[in-house]
């Protein structure tokens, strides 16, 4: 999967999903733009084809609620580096049940607890109102 690994979370995670050859992941310490404001991760992101992967659930969740259309949001429990890394390796199992894990997280929020039980929803919702 395509992910950027946001700033809160540990470097050492991108770097271990990109040693693992089966995620392409992006940390502002490792590939510039540390210190970006919230709205610029979402649109490096976007540009970027990108899930956010991040402990920064509220901020996140309202920028992405009000965007038409985003790579999704990944939302992890505070934890360890190493417990981080299962816990996005479980989600994306998690995502290739449905199919392609990136075409799964188009416009949708997964939340992960430390447990490894997961929430997937849409955001924003696509119910139109009669």
């Amino acid at each position: 999967m395509r992910l950027f690994i946001d700033e809160c979370l540990s470097p050492g995670i991108a770097q271990e999903l990109n040693e693992s050859g089966f995620h392409d992941a992006a940390h502002p310490l490792l590939h510039g733009g540390r210190g970006m404001q919230d709205h610029n991760v979402l649109a490096r992101a976007a540009r970027e084809d990108r899930v956010i992967v991040t402990e920064n659930a509220e901020d996140f969740r309202a920028l992405i609620g009000c965007e038409e259309i985003h790579p999704g949001l990944i939302i992890l429990p505070c934890c360890n580096r190493q417990k981080s890394i299962e816990l996005i390796n479980h989600v994306v199992e998690f995502l290739k049940s449905m199919g392609d894990p990136m075409d799964a997280m188009v416009n949708h929020v997964l939340e992960v607890d430390a447990e490894g039980k997961i929430s997937f929803h849409e955001l924003p919702s696509s119910n139109i109102p009669d």
